[in-house]
């Protein structure tokens, strides 16, 4: 379906899509990187010094962990969302998904809260917290399936942008009202940046209630910014096919098959699964390695958070425009150049040195550092994001979408345990969390080397030789 950007219907239903963005951001930006997983990462160290290892040891322990839990939710999200993107587009229906997995993301968002400080329930919380992962990315491969119908090429690939864009700023305002009202800076302090006490003194700094009522805010949120995407995302329900769920899973293996014969779509799913791979594992272990590495307080995260969200949020939207003029191929390609030289820095770099040059003591040029090589992360890694999944529609069967997304889920989460653990394989042999940094370079190197057989234009001109069967 061609965009009519005069169309009021279809103006609303962009700004739903864009919503769920919003709606869904705070999870990542709260959950994943800078208030849950670093809260995680000192807790679990802390549980395991408890037993009587030593702090560096503790430390990898506990980003070995964390990495594990990434891993496995990863695997589960390769290839199961294949197979419901598959049978959602045999029977039509995608909304009823996204509702059923709305439920599941909203009660395990609001479970975070029982992440105990003394780590008595760590493993509680990895798993609910996986959940909840699953459940989001699982929204996601049939929310990106609507994009295709949501205008042409150069429309998508802005609209793509623009709601990464403002997924990025929902993402910010949640943040500012965490560190500024509601997390505290250390066990029995007060909120990171006004200095109050957590939430006006209703919760319980001692007992880190203000850190970890992430998860009912996370909640609280994605159900109150959902309500747009719900009330003006609409779809067509058409016939249902015969076959049901062996037909649909028929057609699966016949679009799995029909890849190979179509080297610029099969040349992208391997590359972006290498560098999205990647990327992931930088979301994942930012904050964490700011947390082990650099030792920095909740306050520093919290500047750190602010200043990479926005510079996100900018940076993406200007790549949806960069991608709507020149296409998503060079933005890809830019955005991964930065991203290699981010992971250089963040391997070479300690408390103490940088590549080897001693600093004074106390210096704060890797605070420095690393503020900007976590803007340059939030930045690149927006764009990627709206650039990948711009692209993918460029190769997206025009009757089969989610099936589409499907396999760009699957492509980017058939590996999502290569990063996470070998990260967590790095940080155990070298029994050092910033060296385990290293293999994620590599990941990028080679996303980058397969895109040079991806076609700028993507496939679609060739729909018409394949086989894949329609709805």
């Amino acid at each position: 379906m061609e965009a009519n950007a005069t169309d009021p219907a279809l103006k609303k239903r962009v700004w739903g899509w864009m919503m769920f963005d919003w709606a869904t951001q705070p999870f990542y930006t709260l959950g994943l990187t800078f208030i849950f997983g670093p809260y995680f990462a000192v807790v679990a160290a802390e549980h395991f010094m408890a037993t009587g290892i030593d702090e560096q040891t503790a430390e990898a322990q506990a980003q070995t962990m964390w990495s594990w839990g990434q891993g496995i939710a990863g695997v589960f999200i390769a290839f199961a969302g294949v197979i419901l993107g598959a049978y959602a587009d045999s029977t039509g229906r995608r909304m009823p998904w996204v509702w059923f997995f709305s439920v599941i993301f909203f009660v395990f968002s609001w479970m975070l809260w029982f992440t105990m400080p003394d780590g008595s329930n760590i493993w509680f919380a990895l798993i609910v917290f996986s959940i909840g992962f699953i459940a989001g990315e699982f929204m996601l491969i049939f929310v990106n399936a609507q994009l295709p119908s949501l205008g042409d090429d150069d429309e998508v690939g802005k609209i793509s942008g623009s709601g990464a864009a403002i997924g990025y700023w929902g993402g910010f305002v949640a943040f500012l009202i965490m560190i500024f009202l509601i997390a505290e800076s250390e066990p029995g302090g007060t909120t990171m940046i006004l200095g109050l006490d957590p939430a006006f003194g209703l919760l319980d700094a001692d007992t880190r209630e203000g850190t970890r009522a992430v998860g009912p805010f996370i909640a609280i949120w994605f159900l109150i910014f959902m309500v747009p995407y719900y009330a003006w995302v609409r779809e067509v329900r058409p016939p249902q096919r015969q076959g049901g769920f062996s037909q649909a899973m028929a057609d699966l293996k016949t679009s799995l098959k029909n890849v190979k014969d179509r080297p610029s779509l099969f040349s992208f799913l391997i590359s972006s699964m290498f560098y999205r791979d990647a990327l992931n594992g930088l979301y994942a272990f930012g904050g964490v390695y700011a947390a082990l590495v650099l030792d920095w307080t909740t306050f520093q995260l919290g500047i750190f958070g602010i200043i990479s969200i926005v510079t996100a949020a900018v940076a993406t939207q200007i790549s949806g425009r960069f991608d709507a003029k020149h296409g998503p191929r060079p933005v890809i390609i830019f955005h991964i150049w930065v991203l290699i030289l981010v992971c250089i820095t963040i391997v070479g770099m300690t408390r103490e040195s940088i590549f080897g040059i001693p600093l004074a003591e106390g210096s704060n040029i890797p605070d420095i550092v690393f503020m900007i090589c976590g803007s340059a992360i939030g930045g690149s890694g927006g764009g990627i994001y709206a650039a990948s999944r711009s692209m993918m529609v460029r190769h997206t069967h025009p009757e089969r979408p989610t099936e589409a997304f499907g396999l760009f889920a699957l492509s980017g989460k058939a590996t999502a345990f290569l990063a996470p653990m070998l990260i967590g394989l790095f940080t155990y042999l070298l029994n050092d969390a910033r060296l385990g940094f290293s293999p994620v370079i590599g990941l990028f190197i080679v996303g980058m080397i397969l895109l040079r057989w991806v076609n700028k234009d993507g496939d679609r001109a060739e729909w018409s030789k394949s086989s894949i069967p329609a709805p």
